[in-house]
């Protein structure tokens, strides 16, 4: 059983206890963050303590933590925990106090620390690519928070479950927005596309690195609106996520995406994405 942090012990997974009346139990009044570790190197630690920052502020909850406060506790939660490639799930809620809708006055945040076994897509998904199906984009429109609120996410990904697929792509006024799980790009007449950040998605650590790389490879990119029949028509359509890490889908809707195999853009952006994931797991940098 896995070593835990909880409002500031560590302890064994099957000690913890929270009150329910905890407002992440009772509204899903909090946010969270998944980090992978390659190497016991926690990856884009500040660009996903970045975020967790921005999805504080979007529900208005102080951080319980300063960076270096949180670095340390993930660093702590990595060296505790069994396996070298870890998922550091963080989640923060706004605390016990009263069933009301209305914020409580001084309570203390509930913080939660929780490491994930981290398996990377199998070899097979990478080589012959995923199958996935479109809905409507049917969730609220502050998704750029990363919300612990996430029944509408669960029954848009439970519909590609159903389908035998691997993601749902979210469609809202006939543009493409984001996975249910993951972001998405597509490739048309050759050149990357991606949804550009808005309040209708979640501002993907992965889907940044997948732009530098387009960048530091000479990969033609854009982001812009994507529409429906561009993605319906696309050459290559990918998934991004830090656990998918970077996923050609081949079969949309039961069509096949340009010739039903990963394209030549995704096997290049794999393979560099590889790279400098293991340059990470070294400990080094790239410009």
């Amino acid at each position: 059983m896995p070593t835990i942090h909880l409002n500031g012990q560590f302890l064994p997974l099957e000690e913890a206890r929270i009150s329910v009346m905890d407002r992440g139990f009772l509204f899903g009044d909090g946010v969270y963050e998944v980090i992978p570790v390659y190497s016991r190197r926690p990856f884009r630690l500040h660009e996903h303590l970045a975020r967790l920052q921005a999805s504080l502020d979007g529900i208005r909850l102080t951080n319980p933590h300063t960076p270096r406060e949180w670095e340390n506790l993930v660093v702590r939660i990595i060296e505790q925990a069994e396996g070298e490639d870890q998922g550091i799930y963080l989640q923060v809620t706004r605390g016990a106090g009263p069933r009301d809708h209305a914020f409580p006055k001084e309570v203390q945040p509930t913080v939660f620390i929780l490491p994930l076994a981290l398996i990377p897509p199998a070899r097979e998904l990478v080589e012959s690519g995923v199958a996935a199906i479109t809905a409507p984009d049917n969730r609220w429109l502050r998704c750029d928070i990363k919300a612990t609120s996430l029944l509408p996410n669960v029954l848009l990904r439970q519909l590609s479950v159903d389908a035998g697929c691997a993601e749902t792509l979210l469609l809202r006024e006939g543009f493409l927005s984001e996975g249910s799980a993951s972001n998405v790009f597509v490739v048309a007449e050759g050149v990357l596309l991606a949804p550009p950040k808005s309040n209708l998605m979640l501002p993907g650590i992965t889907y940044d690195v997948v732009l530098e790389l387009a960048r530091a490879h000479g990969i033609a990119h854009a982001t812009r609106p994507i529409h429906e029949n561009e993605l319906r028509a696309a050459e290559e359509v990918w998934l991004t996520s830090s656990t998918k890490e970077v996923l050609a889908v081949t079969t949309l809707d039961g069509q096949p995406v340009g010739d039903g195999r990963p394209g030549p853009l995704f096997r290049k952006m794999h393979a560099a994405y590889q790279d400098y994931k293991h340059t990470v797991m070294r400990g080094k940098e790239i410009a």
